[in-house]
C-alpha cells in the first residue's frame, strides 16, 4: 500500500477520492482546512488516515502540514493536489482581485505545495505526482476568465515540470474534469452538461491512478468536444463565446 498526500479532501472530488483511497488499503495525508470535516472522515479509517491540516495559499501553513507528515511517514509516494477554487469575471465588473485570489489558490497555492512536497516524493516508492487542472483550458468560455487563466497556468506549469521530473523517475499525471457536482459547482447559475456525482469522478481517478497516464480527462465526449472546439480558429471560438455570453450588467 502507498503512502498518499491528498490536498482539498475535506469536500467534493477530494473528499470522494480520500475514502476511496482508504478504502483500497492505503495511508492518506488528508490535506485541507476544515478540520471537523477531514476528522470525521479520519475517525471512519483509524491507523490510516493522518490530519494534515492548512491552507494551500500560505506557505508557511503548507511547511507545516508537510512537516506532520514527514515526522510520521518520513516519505510519500502519492502526491494529488486537488485543493483550488473556483469565481466568476461578471461582464462589464473586470475586477483584478478576482484573477489575483485563483492566482493566490489555484497557481501559487499548487507551486508551495511543489515546493514542500517534492522532496517527500523524492524518498518515496515510485513516486507519482497528479496535479486537478480542468477541462477548461482547452476553450476560453465567458466568465471563465480568472479562473480558465489560473487552471491553464497549472496545466502548462505541471506539463513543463513533468519533463524535469522524468529524469528523476517522478510520474506526473494531469487530471481534467468537466462539470463535477461540488459544494463549488452547486453555486452555479448556468447549465452544467454531462455533470458527474463527485463520487463517480473520483472512482474514474482512483481506476486510473495504478497505470500512471500523463492525463486523467473525463467525461469523455464532453472533453473531447471542448478540445475540438478549442483548436477552432479564433474568429469560429469568438462567435461561440458571443453566444453563450451574457450581457455586461449595469
Amino acid at each position: 500500500m502507498s503512502r498518499f498526500w491528498l490536498t482539498g479532501a475535506s469536500s467534493g472530488i477530494g473528499a470522494a477520492l480520500a475514502e476511496q483511497l482508504l478504502e483500497q488499503g492505503h495511508q492518506v495525508a488528508l490535506g485541507g482546512r476544515r478540520a471537523e470535516a477531514l476528522q470525521a472522515l479520519a475517525d471512519h479509517y483509524p491507523g490510516q488516515a493522518l490530519l494534515s491540516i492548512g491552507d494551500v495559499s500560505d506557505p508557511a501553513q503548507v511547511k507545516a502540514m508537510l512537516a506532520a507528515v514527514e515526522q510520521a511517514w518520513g516519505a510519500l509516494d502519492v502526491v494529488i493536489l486537488n485543493a483550488g477554487t473556483c469565481e466568476y469575471l461578471e461582464p462589464g465588473r473586470f475586477e483584478a482581485a478576482t484573477v489575483e485570489r485563483l492566482l493566490r489558490t489555484n497557481v501559487l497555492g499548487v507551486s508551495h505545495c511543489l515546493e514542500a512536497v517534492l522532496p517527500l516524493l523524492r524518498r518515496g516508492r515510485q513516486p507519482h505526482l497528479v496535479v486537478v487542472a480542468s477541462a477548461v483550458t482547452w476553450l476560453a468560455l465567458p466568465r471563465a476568465g480568472a479562473y480558465g487563466a489560473s487552471k491553464a497556468a497549472v496545466r502548462y506549469l505541471m506539463e513543463s515540470l513533468r519533463i524535469d521530473l522524468q529524469a528523476e523517475g517522478i510520474d506526473v499525471t494531469l487530471v481534467s474534469p468537466g462539470f463535477v457536482d461540488t459544494p463549488l459547482t452547486q453555486r452555479n447559475d448556468f447549465p452544467m452538461p454531462a455533470l458527474w456525482s463527485a463520487e463517480r469522478a473520483a472512482r474514474h481517478i482512483a481506476t486510473r491512478l495504478p497505470k500512471r497516464p500523463l492525463e486523467i480527462r473525463f467525461p469523455a465526449l464532453f472533453t473531447l468536444t471542448l478540445r475540438l472546439l478549442g483548436a477552432l480558429p479564433a474568429r469560429w471560438r469568438l462567435a461561440l463565446g458571443r453566444r453563450l455570453a451574457r450581457p455586461a450588467q449595469d
